[in-house]
């Protein structure tokens, strides 16, 4: 549909176009590709992987599920989802109020905002939360929208991922 090939021409031109804005972002890599490591991450056996049908959360808290799932989500061209969600994994785990404030900043910039580059599907409502919880960062200044995205990941994605052949492979 047109919906789906102008999201994904937004997707393309939006990751073209991003650069750092300032030297700190050269010196603070952000970790939204972790995907690199797929090499070095432990198969899991296919009981393991049964596992995963019982919940979403049990497929993201798995490093190979993650990347797994990631995979998948990137050959629906809704990738956008999932780094959001270990974005804002990544922040709450974030210690140093400088690295915190960085962080928040690309992730509104590059998630939230109307017209980001990667901008996930979230109502007005929860932007505008989100936007006023700037103000006071703390580890839930992204968590309704966490949430919400977590819930679209769980109610549309994850079914499709379950009946993926991806899926399939890792639970014969």
């Amino acid at each position: 549909s047109c919906i789906f090939r102008a999201k994904e021409i937004k997707t393309k031109l939006g990751t073209l176009l991003q650069k750092p804005e300032n030297a700190i972002d050269l010196i603070i890599p952000y970790p939204e590709k972790p995907e690199k490591k797929t090499e070095k991450l432990q198969k899991p056996s296919a009981e393991e992987a049964l596992q995963w049908r019982e919940s979403l959360d049990k497929v993201l808290y798995n490093s190979y599920g993650l990347a797994t799932f990631r995979s998948f989500l990137r050959s629906e061209f809704s990738e956008e989802n999932i780094e959001f969600w270990v974005a804002c994994e990544d922040f709450k785990k974030t210690k140093s109020p400088a690295k915190k404030a960085i962080k928040a900043k690309k992730i509104y910039e590059e998630f939230i905002q109307t017209e980001a580059p990667k901008e996930v599907n979230i109502d007005h409502f929860t932007k505008e939360v989100t936007l006023r919880n700037l103000v006071q960062l703390s580890p839930a200044t992204f968590e309704l929208a966490q949430k919400r995205i977590h819930a679209l990941m769980e109610k549309d994605s994850f079914g499709r991922f379950l009946r993926s052949e991806q899926y399939q492979e890792l639970i014969k």
